[in-house]
């Protein structure tokens, strides 16, 4: 249970940090018209109609989130391996799975993500004026490079030892 209860905290730290993130650079442009708690997360509503949008603004209001959320996955990975002076597993497991999401969601947000459900690359691409499958296969090189240091460094820090092919380390060690 208490590994469940640090998953679901993990969401809410990464959801917070992502949309916050949006909310805050948003109403630094004046563009923050409100944010929601729904029940399937926190939502960010902003002034100008999405068809209506340009500037560079829209750069800063869409990517800033990724880059925050990505920086502080990184972040922690460098300390998270060090957290064996923690005596709560719970603050240990959370801290994995925080880690584990800030590295690779917003990786899939703007590399995969949007063949699925549009999001945050359009915001980036309008605003610096870009085609938008730039974005995604930059992303999408951030999210194989992600995927291999969870596999290479977040999971032995954690004693994390997977099956499953897609959680492995796909470079081999030349020994």
């Amino acid at each position: 249970m208490k590994k469940w209860l640090a998953f679901l905290l993990a969401v809410l730290i990464f959801a917070a940090v992502h949309e916050g993130a949006h909310a805050l650079v948003a109403a630094t442009f004046g563009e923050l018209k409100a944010f929601q708690v729904r029940p399937f997360g926190f939502e960010v509503i902003l002034r100008t109609p999405t068809d209506e949008r340009s500037g560079i603004q829209w750069a800063f209001i869409s990517g800033t989130s990724n880059v925050l959320t990505l920086l502080l996955g990184y972040s922690l990975l460098m300390v998270g391996g060090k957290c064996n002076f923690l005596k709560s597993s719970f603050l240990k497991v959370c801290i994995f799975y925080t880690t584990l999401f800030l590295l690779l969601i917003d990786a899939f947000n703007l590399s995969i993500g949007p063949f699925i459900f549009g999001g945050d690359v359009n915001g980036i691409a309008v605003g610096l004026g870009i085609n938008r499958y730039l974005i995604q296969a930059f992303f999408f090189l951030v999210l194989l490079a992600n995927r291999e240091l969870v596999a290479r460094k977040l999971f032995p820090a954690y004693d994390v030892q997977p099956r499953h092919p897609l959680l492995k380390s796909w470079i081999q060690n030349e020994s």
